[in-house]
């Protein structure tokens, strides 16, 4: 049996796929065995509802009337240097390339000037989306998130589709990003099942519900807009869970649509499990979308999904057997959609089985953090300064 690890996780403490991934991988580590310290600036949701035995450590800069902001990302990096020196690591697992592959570099170079007291730890980063396609990508940016992937011992992404286009978009003029390995996402199935949640047998309403942070890229507005010319002359039931920018025009949009009756905003919610196992269908429509965790949960919940041909997200839904896809701008496809599954109760019945089947196949989390320890142990396996191969 292989040695246990010390493993330090370092990310957002989001709702969203990139906490809640590194937050059941972290729980999911320390319950093979291994140690594992997870660094943010707040405890992720996921993991502040688990007993388990990963040790949290919130990292705040210091406010200072010089600092134009708190500077996190070096705070980051001395909590990260601070546990390595007293209890050593032999993992940096940055989810996002900025900040935090940035904050295990600067961690990690430090601790190898102070070797001959530990080795320093190694790097592996996560890209999960819009510290690529956003952020990473911006030109104010970009050198140093090339940098920060260069830089790393090893490498994922969260879809073929997010892999490429960092390919697309780091490599040229002789820079090379080095090899990127696609591991997708993962959902616990015993927590996202068809059981879960209050029993409907005949409920009074078709049912469809949408997840998100709702900022502009999830177009909750103009999925609203979908919903009511779908349900034009029919009656159907959508609730909206989540919260941001966009919410207060998604609300004007269901007035504007006549659909105060039918629409409901629950804001942030813990219990997604319950909140999609009951509903028909879930709805995404975003035009960026590296791989649609949300939507992962939908179907493991048995929950058939209507979404967009968006990024990673034909990856993860299965046109015309998990789901039904159409194209980012196809305003008319997408109400279609909508309504094709919305109101035909016994081929959503048929999908949202296939879907289950598809999640429990594909996407199990004993499978995504076997892979994820697997390549901790490659990475510790190189010779030190070996680039990545």
């Amino acid at each position: 049996m292989s040695a246990p690890l010390n493993i330090g996780i370092l990310c957002h403490p989001t709702y969203g796929g990139s906490g809640v991934v590194a937050s059941e991988l972290a729980l999911s580590l320390a319950a093979r065995g291994h140690g594992v310290h997870l660094f943010s600036h707040a405890v992720p949701p996921r993991l502040a509802r688990s007993p388990g035995p990963v040790r949290m450590h919130c990292v705040r800069g210091l406010p200072y009337p010089l600092f134009a902001s708190p500077p996190h990302d070096l705070a980051l990096a001395s909590a990260v240097l601070d546990v390595h020196r007293n209890q050593g690591l032999d993992i940096l697992h940055a989810h996002y390339a900025l900040p935090h592959a940035v904050s295990a570099f600067l961690a990690r170079s430090a601790a190898e000037a102070e070797a001959s007291v530990r080795p320093a730890p190694r790097v592996v980063t996560t890209l999960h989306g819009t510290d690529i396609t956003l952020v990473g990508s911006d030109p104010s940016y970009a050198p140093l998130t090339r940098f920060a992937i260069a830089s790393s011992d090893g490498v994922t992404a969260v879809s073929e589709s997010l892999a490429c286009r960092t390919r697309q978009g780091f490599e040229g003029d002789g820079r090379e990003v080095g090899p990127i390995e696609v591991i997708p996402n993962f959902v616990d199935t015993d927590v996202f099942h068809p059981g879960a949640g209050a029993s409907q047998d005949n409920p009074a309403l078709p049912r469809a519900v949408h997840v998100s942070n709702f900022r502009q890229v999830k177009r909750v507005p103009w999925l609203v807009e979908a919903f009511a010319r779908a349900t034009r002359g029919r009656e159907a039931h959508l609730t909206l869970v989540g919260d941001g920018p966009d919410r207060a025009a998604a609300e004007a949009k269901a007035v504007a649509c006549g659909l105060e009756g039918s629409v409901v905003f629950l804001g942030e919610r813990d219990a997604l499990a319950e909140l999609l196992a009951p509903a028909d269908i879930f709805l995404l429509a975003s035009t960026e979308e590296s791989f649609g965790l949300s939507a992962l949960e939908a179907l493991s919940s048995g929950t058939p999904v209507v979404a967009t041909r968006a990024g990673g997200v034909p990856e993860v839904v299965l046109d015309r057997e998990t789901g039904l896809l159409s194209d980012v701008d196809d305003a008319e496809g997408f109400a279609a959609n909508i309504a094709a599954l919305l109101f035909d109760p016994e081929r959503t019945r048929t999908m949202g089985r296939a879907a289950r089947a598809d999640a429990m196949e594909r996407f199990q989390i004993e499978g995504a953090v076997g892979r994820y320890e697997a390549l901790y142990r490659r990475v510790l396996a190189r010779p030190r300064g070996e680039g990545r191969q």
